[in-house]
């Protein structure tokens, strides 16, 4: 964990998963932690929340962010509007998220993500149309850290 500022801690987590550091990203996080991307099965605690990030980071698979933007109230809620990046060997998938961070006592204790299912499927369709045509698939601007 590099600081208690809220905005600085959330940065430092997703750099670690961008990173697959996923030893100081899960530093970063409450052993109690609540992880929901809205429409899916909400994840409670370390034990099952690791396994998901792990995942994301097995060889042949990865992750990837651009914070487009970053922002934090009094109590420790950071808000973030995002580009995640999802990689499948040669497939890279993007697409809009906005994320809600409840950080509680230095560490991320509630994580939860919202996403456009209309621009999950369009970054579907430009992940493969780009395995076709390299060009095409653009590098992030990765500026989590």
């Amino acid at each position: 964990m590099t600081s208690q500022n809220p905005v600085d801690l959330v940065r430092h987590f997703l750099a670690g998963l961008a990173s697959g550091d996923l030893h100081a990203a899960l530093a970063d996080v409450d052993e109690n932690i609540v992880y929901t991307n809205v429409s899916l099965p909400t994840v409670r605690g370390m034990a099952k929340f690791a396994p998901i990030m792990h995942g994301l980071n097995r060889p042949g698979f990865g992750f990837d962010v651009e914070i487009l933007a970053i922002s934090a109230d009094a109590d420790g809620v950071v808000l973030t509007e995002r580009i995640d990046e999802l990689k499948f060997g040669p497939v890279r998938m993007r697409f809009w998220v906005c994320g809600r961070f409840e950080v509680r006592e230095g560490r991320i204790a509630v994580w939860r993500d919202y996403f456009d299912f209309f621009d999950f499927t369009k970054g579907i369709i430009r992940a493969l149309v780009g395995v076709v045509v390299p060009p095409l698939n653009r590098k992030i601007n990765n500026s989590a850290g």
